[in-house]
């Protein structure tokens, strides 16, 4: 029994780990969908701010950036990863861009 005892904090702390480590694959996750789909909304015409924040979660704070570079439309999307320990500051952020061409009638514009 003292022996589980002691090894009790090890197996909390990995445990809290892996889940951690679950929020980081989350938070990326989530921040490929809204930078896909800001990137489609945008090619298209529409606002691809909107359309990649309506793609989220809506708990998690993103920067959502599209940019035109003539015939493709790119959009960078930067996720604050959730900490599990709110006295941890970790400051993670996971970045992931997407790339679409461009309609065919926003071109003709």
């Amino acid at each position: 029994m003292l022996e589980f005892a002691g090894f009790l904090p090890v197996l909390l702390l990995v445990g809290l780990a892996a889940i951690q480590l679950g929020l980081v694959g989350y938070a990326a996750n989530q921040a490929g969908s809204a930078a896909r789909a800001a990137a489609r909304a945008a090619s298209q015409g529409d606002s691809g701010q909107a359309a990649g924040t309506a793609a989220m979660d809506g708990g998690l704070t993103a920067n959502i950036g599209v940019s035109d570079g003539g015939t493709t439309t790119t959009a960078t999307v930067k996720v604050q990863v959730p900490t599990l320990l709110p006295f941890v500051d970790t400051d993670w952020t996971v970045t992931k861009e997407a790339t679409m061409p461009n309609d065919d009638a926003a071109d003709a514009d």
